[in-house]
């Protein structure tokens, strides 16, 4: 691997520091903590407050000086994911943070359309493989119990 993905801010600042110390690079995380969400409540939008902002603010700032070459902003309002992009000399990474982050990034599973039951609200379905995967596994069933497949071309 090229680096580790840690979430937390202020808190995980240390651990940080002493994996880069180590010569491990590290992309830290804050905002919702996909990881994190059966201990921290759900999936919850994080910085609607000014006062929950202001924490994002000083998480983003704690990673950046332990080291961290990156960070990604989950889950965050716009105007507050955009300032602690404007705050930084790391890239920041979006999801569900809005355009004002230096680059975006999706679960790839939202991205092909593998779930048809629920798309989160900062995904966009770019395929819509969920169709013909199921597709493909029903063909497959019914050809095993028709007795149809493997035929002699796949056997050896």
């Amino acid at each position: 691997m090229d680096a580790v993905k840690i979430e937390g801010g202020v808190s995980i600042a240390p651990t940080i520091k002493r994996l880069v110390e180590g010569g491990i690079p590290v992309v830290a995380h804050i905002g919702l903590l996909p990881q994190s969400v059966l201990t921290s409540g759900g999936y919850k939008i994080a910085g609607k407050t000014h006062e929950d902002a202001e924490r994002l603010k000083k998480d983003a700032a704690a990673v950046q000086e332990a080291g961290a070459f990156a960070v990604v902003l989950e889950g965050i309002p716009t105007g507050p994911a955009t300032e602690i992009s404007a705050m930084l000399e790391i890239p920041t990474i979006g999801i569900g943070a809005g355009i004002g982050c230096d680059g975006q990034v999706q679960v790839i599973n939202d991205i092909l359309g593998l779930f048809s039951e629920f798309v989160p609200k900062h995904a966009k379905k770019y395929a819509d493989l969920s169709t013909t995967i199921k597709k493909a596994v029903s063909d497959y069933s019914t050809d095993v119990r028709e007795k149809k497949f493997p035929g002699s071309e796949h056997s050896f």
